[in-house]
C-alpha cells in the first residue's frame, strides 16, 4: 500500500495512510494506494490498486481509478483491468485508510469489489493483516516538498489469509527497493536508490539521501541490480523477470502526457547481506518479487494491457 504526503517520524500507520486528497484543489494530484501478494510456492499473484488522480489546472476532471492485475505464470497468463469512476462516486471515510471507489471498498483491514472489461472480470473479497510499521523514505522526509512524488510501504509483509509476499523459505525476510532520478524542470539529479531490508526483528534503512547517492545500481532490460553499502553493511540484489511476465500499464501525470509503467509480480530475487563479524546470509524468491519499471520509451516490446 501507498501514498504520498506527510508523514511525521514515529507515525502509526494510521497517520501514514490517511488520503491526502482534496477534491477541488487546482495544484493537480496523484495518490494510489495498493496491495498484492504472492500465492505461496506458487507463480501466480494479485495486485489491487486504488486511485484518485486530478489534473493540474482542471478539478473538475478528477476521478477515481479502480485497477486488478491477475499473473498466473503457470498458465503464462496476465489479466489487467482497470475501471474509472466520476468524483461524484466516490468516497473519503475517517479511516486510515477508508476509501469507497466506485463499489470498490478498502480500508486498513479488508478490500472488497471488481472490475471489468470486454470480455473478462476480476472481485475479490480479502481480509488482511499488517504487521509490520510502514516504511520507505526517512521519516522527516514526507514533512516537505522534496521529493515532490513520494513512496510508502503502507503495509509491508501483509498478509492475506497466509498469503506473504516474501522469500522463499523465509517469509520473516521483507526488502524494499527503488532506483529514480529526480526532476526539477529541465534539471535532473543522478541516480538515486533506496534499500530498507527487515529480517524479523533486524532492521537495515539504507535510505538516507546520501546513502542513496552512493549506493550503486543498475538496469538492463529486465534486469535490475542493486549493491548498497554502509557501515559494516552489504546489502547485494538482483530482481529480473521475463518480457512476459510484465503487463504493461499507462499512468497519467498530472502536468500532463503519459508514462509507461512495466509491472510484473513474479520476477525473481537473489540477495546477499553481509554483517560485520558474521557469515553472509543469502535469501531468494523464485517469483514472489514485485518488479515495475516507469519509462517514457517504447520498444520495450511488453504488451499494453491497462
Amino acid at each position: 500500500m501507498a501514498a504520498a504526503g506527510s508523514l511525521a517520524a514515529g507515525a502509526s500507520r494510521a497517520d501514514a495512510n490517511r488520503c491526502r486528497f482534496i477534491p477541488g484543489n487546482r495544484a493537480g494530484h496523484y495518490e494510489s494506494y495498493f496491495l498484492r501478494a504472492n500465492e505461496a510456492g506458487r507463480a501466480r499473484a494479485f495486485w489491487i490498486r486504488y486511485t484518485f488522480f486530478s489534473p493540474a489546472g482542471q478539478p473538475q476532471l478528477a476521478l477515481g481509478e479502480v485497477w486488478a492485475l491477475w499473473f498466473d505464470g503457470e498458465q503464462r497468463r496476465i489479466m489487467a483491468l482497470k475501471n474509472q469512476f466520476a468524483l461524484a462516486d466516490c468516497v473519503i471515510g475517517t479511516g486510515a485508510p477508508d476509501l469507497l471507489i466506485g463499489h470498490a471498498h478498502l480500508s486498513a483491514t479488508c478490500l472488497a469489489g471488481s472490475a471489468s472489461g470486454p470480455g473478462h472480470s476480476i472481485a475479490w473479497a480479502l481480509g488482511y493483516d499488517a504487521p509490520h510499521p510502514p516504511l520507505l523514505l526517512p521519516a522527516s522526509m514526507y514533512d516537505g516538498r522534496f521529493p515532490q512524488a513520494k513512496a510508502l510501504v503502507g503495509a509491508p509483509g501483509a498478509l492475506f489469509s497466509g498469503q506473504v509476499a516474501g522469500f522463499d523459505d523465509a517469509p520473516e525476510v521483507f526488502l524494499e527497493c527503488s532506483t529514480a532520478c529526480l526532476r526539477w524542470g529541465v534539471l535532473r539529479s543522478p541516480q538515486m536508490s533506496l534499500v530498507v531490508l527487515r529480517i524479523g526483528a533486524l532492521a537495515l534503512s539504507l535510505n538516507s539521501i546520501t546513502q542513496a547517492l552512493r549506493t550503486r545500481a543498475r538496469i538492463d532490460g529486465f534486469t535490475w541490480d542493486i549493491d548498497a553499502r554502509a557501515d559494516g553493511v552489504r546489502i547485494e540484489i538482483r530482481i529480473d523477470a521475463p518480457r512476459d511476465a510484465f503487463a504493461g500499464l499507462h499512468y497519467a501525470n498530472p502536468p500532463g502526457g503519459i508514462k509507461t509503467c512495466l509491472n510484473s509480480k513474479l520476477a525473481s530475487c537473489s540477495m546477499t547481506v553481509s554483517l560485520r563479524g558474521e557469515p553472509a546470509r543469502r535469501y531468494g524468491s523464485r517469483h514472489g518479487a514485485a518488479f515495475e519499471l516507469l519509462t517514457d520509451r517504447n520498444e520495450h516490446g511488453v504488451t499494453i494491457l491497462a
